[in-house]
C-alpha cells in the first residue's frame, strides 16, 4: 500500500479541491439568491407604505370596504417582521448588521402610527391627512436607507466570496504545482524508465540471444553429422564459446532489469518519517 501513496495523494487532493471549489461556489450562490429576496422583499415595503397610502384616500374621500387597506396594511407590518427577525420558510436570517438595526429602530415609530390610526377603521375619518404623509415620507425615507445598506452588505459578502475563491485557487494552483513536481514528474522517470529497460531486453532477446541460440542449433547439426574426433573437439569449444556469449546475454538481460540506483523523491522520504511516526505511536 505504501507504494501508492503518491497515487492516492494525487486522486484525493484532486478530490478535495474540487468539493470544495464547488461547495463555495454553491454558497456563494444560495448567499447571493438569499440576498437578492430580501433585497426585493425590502423593495416592496416602500410599495406597501405608499398602497396603504393611497388606500387611505381613497377610503377617506370615497366609500369603500377597507378590505384592500387592511390587506396592505397587514403586509406592511408582516414585512418589517421577517426584514428584521428573519423567516425559516422563507430563508431570510434576522438582521445582524447595527447600522441596519439602528435604521430599523427610527422606522419604528412611524410604523407604529401608521398601523395604529389606520387599523382601526371606524377613526380613520379622524387621521390627520398632513401627520400621516409626513410619517409614510420619512418611513420611505428611511426604508431607502435599508435597502440601500442590504446592498451594499450584499455586495460585501460577494467581494469576500471572491477573495476567498482567488486565494483557493491560487492554492489550488500551488498544489497542482507540487504534485507535478514531486508525483507526476517521478512517475514520468520511472515509466520512462522501464519502458527503456523493457526496450534493452527486447534488443537483447530479439538480437544478442536470437542470434546465438542460431549458432548453438548449427553447431548441433553439425556436430551429429561429423565423425571425426579432431573436429567434433573443435566444435564442443565453439558451442561452449556461445554458451558463454548466451550466458553474458542473459547477464545483461538481469542487469536491464535491476536499478542501478533507487531514485527516492523529498515525497518518499517524508511519507516514509510519517509511516514511523504512526508506528511509534501503534
Amino acid at each position: 500500500m505504501k507504494k501508492f501513496y503518491k497515487y492516492y495523494l494525487l486522486v484525493s487532493t484532486i478530490i478535495i479541491l474540487t468539493v470544495l471549489i464547488q461547495s463555495i461556489i454553491q454558497y456563494s450562490l444560495r448567499n447571493q439568491e438569499r440576498m437578492a429576496a430580501v433585497i426585493n422583499v425590502a423593495g416592496k415595503q416602500r410599495m406597501f407604505s405608499q398602497l396603504v397610502l393611497k388606500d387611505f384616500y381613497e377610503c377617506k374621500d370615497y366609500d369603500c370596504n377597507y378590505s384592500e387597506l387592511k390587506v396592505a396594511l397587514a403586509k406592511l407590518y408582516r414585512t418589517d417582521e421577517v426584514l428584521q427577525n428573519g423567516d425559516e420558510k422563507l430563508g431570510f436570517y434576522p438582521v445582524e448588521n447595527p447600522e441596519i438595526i439602528a435604521d430599523f429602530k427610527k422606522l419604528q415609530p412611524h410604523l407604529d402610527y401608521i398601523y395604529a390610526n389606520l387599523n382601526a377603521t371606524d377613526r380613520i375619518a379622524e387621521v390627520s391627512v398632513i401627520e400621516l404623509s409626513g410619517h409614510v415620507d420619512s418611513f420611505l425615507k428611511i426604508m431607502d436607507g435599508i435597502v440601500l445598506k442590504f446592498q451594499q452588505e450584499s455586495e460585501e459578502e460577494i467581494k469576500t466570496i471572491m477573495i476567498i475563491e482567488v486565494e483557493l485557487a491560487v492554492l489550488s494552483l500551488f498544489i497542482i504545482l507540487f504534485e507535478i513536481v514531486y508525483i507526476v514528474n517521478p512517475i514520468i522517470r520511472k515509466t520512462t524508465s522501464q519502458n527503456q529497460k523493457l526496450k534493452e531486453i527486447s534488443w537483447h532477446q530479439s538480437h544478442a540471444y536470437a542470434s546465438h541460440m542460431k549458432n548453438i542449433k548449427d553447431l548441433q547439426h553439425v556436430l551429429k553429422i561429423e565423425r571425426k574426433i579432431e573436429n567434433k573437439e573443435d566444435l564442443v569449444a565453439c558451442v561452449i564459446t556461445e554458451l558463454d556469449a548466451l550466458n553474458e546475454v542473459s547477464e545483461n538481460m538481469l542487469k536491464s532489469l535491476e536499478s542501478d540506483e533507487e531514485e527516492i523523491s523529498k515525497l518518499d522520504i517524508l511519507l516514509t518519517k510519517l509511516d514511523k511516526l504512526f508506528d511509534r505511536k501503534k
